[in-house]
């Protein structure tokens, strides 16, 4: 069985940080390209970050660019966002989510399985 778990979330202040962590069991982690995705109830989710296999290539949206960093460490199996200068538009839940791709992709569509989430709150 495939699972994805998110942790990390919280409240914090404007221009505060976080570390969100997704651990990944039931899969080859290290063939998967692996991404991040937000949203916030009532619209569309949105890309956020991804990263290649073993980490060599990465790719942000305009809106992150800067702030937030996206890791990996294929020996724990586990997926990292570090969200630093957070905004209160950078609330909302975020989703860990496998690629088979074999490449980075910034389209949901491409990713076949997710996790659950977990809450960012940003407050002003």
């Amino acid at each position: 069985q495939v699972r994805l778990i998110e942790s990390g979330g919280g409240l914090v202040q404007a221009g505060g940080s976080l570390k969100l962590s997704c651990i990944v069991s039931g899969l080859p982690f290290s063939v998967y390209t692996m991404g991040w995705f937000r949203q916030v109830p009532g619209e569309e989710r949105e890309f956020v970050a991804t990263i290649s296999r073993f980490g060599g290539t990465t790719q942000y949206s305009e809106s992150v660019q800067g702030r937030f960093y996206i890791s990996r460490e294929n020996n724990k199996n586990t997926l990292y966002l570090q969200m630093n200068r957070l905004k209160p538009e950078d609330t909302a839940v975020y989703y860990c989510a496998a690629s088979e791709a074999g490449v980075v992709v910034t389209s949901q569509r491409a990713y076949e399985y997710w996790g659950q989430g977990t809450q960012v709150t940003v407050s002003s």
